[in-house]
């Protein structure tokens, strides 16, 4: 299961409104807080296909 912990590492360099650090976008940064978890699990999945398409490494987990 995906953890709702705050993705946030601190490289906070934006791509066209995407963080290149966590992959979300701004709108989703400013609500994290507010989230519930299985939206906060949302946000995550969707913020890790964002990372894949801009190429950026984030805050994924080489295997």
């Amino acid at each position: 299961m995906i953890s709702t912990k705050d993705p946030c590492i601190s490289i906070c360099t934006f791509s066209d409104d995407i963080c290149v650090g966590c992959g979300r976008s701004k709108r989703e940064i400013r609500a994290w807080k507010k989230l519930d978890k299985a939206d906060k699990r949302t946000v995550l999945a969707e913020a890790e296909l964002r990372l894949l398409a801009l190429g950026a490494t984030g805050r994924r987990k080489s295997k």
